[in-house]
């Protein structure tokens, strides 16, 4: 579990993929000393496990399905990528609950510069249009963000200058592609309400069934 408040940067130094997985091979910027093989790093917001780590390097086993559904499979090598580590519960939650677990992947339709903030917008997934909300919790690219305006088929958010320069976000332009994790919570609202919905009508016309109609 993540908080959505990035730590560091670092930057994509390989890429294989054989098979149905693949390795990262990423130049971090955050203290070896606290990292231990095994844990989980949240990388552009795709949780990770430490495979290997060297001087400075962290190496990720992937699936291939995380490179395809994700952007880490078409980022260019040398590009920065956020990090963060897993959250301890003794922590301050600063930001809001992400899982690592990306749900799609959102083109930048436009950035620009407005009252000393930075406002991106970008398309809003059709099948995910349901777990947006205006004001709700948003995860880009692993950070924490708020949906300031929902659109028919976009969303924007505002990224104050201190996340834009510890980001990778300063390094995004027009067309590119940032994955997209939205809020867990809401997630489990919209399926209880799916769920029970779709309970009631069944039972509805059971029961109508069952009264001869």
């Amino acid at each position: 579990m993540f908080t959505g408040l990035i730590e560091n940067t670092g930057f994509l130094e390989s890429r294989e993929k054989t098979g149905n997985s693949g390795r990262l091979t990423v130049k971090s910027f955050l203290s070896n000393n606290t990292i231990a093989l095994g844990d989980s790093i949240a990388v552009n917001g795709v949780c990770l496990t430490v495979d290997e780590k060297k001087e400075n390097t962290l190496i990720f086993h992937t699936l291939a399905e995380t490179l395809d559904r994700t952007n880490l499979g078409q980022i260019l090598l040398g590009a920065s990528l956020n990090l963060e580590r897993a959250v301890s519960l003794k922590d301050r939650l600063g930001g809001h609950l992400v899982t690592g677990h990306i749900d799609t992947t959102s083109k930048i339709l436009d950035i620009s510069f407005q009252d000393n903030e930075y406002i991106i917008e970008l398309e809003l997934p059709k099948e995910y249009k349901k777990h947006f909300v205006e004001k709700g919790s948003v995860a880009i690219d692993g950070i924490s963000l708020t949906v300031a305006k929902l659109l028919e088929t976009s969303f924007a958010v505002h990224i104050i200058p201190h996340t834009w320069q510890k980001t990778a976000l300063n390094e995004k332009e027009k067309g590119a592609c940032l994955n997209i994790e939205t809020d867990i919570i809401g997630k489990y609202v919209i399926r209880q309400l799916e769920f029970t919905k779709s309970n009631s009508s069944t039972l509805t016309m059971e029961t109508l069934s069952q009264a001869g109609f």
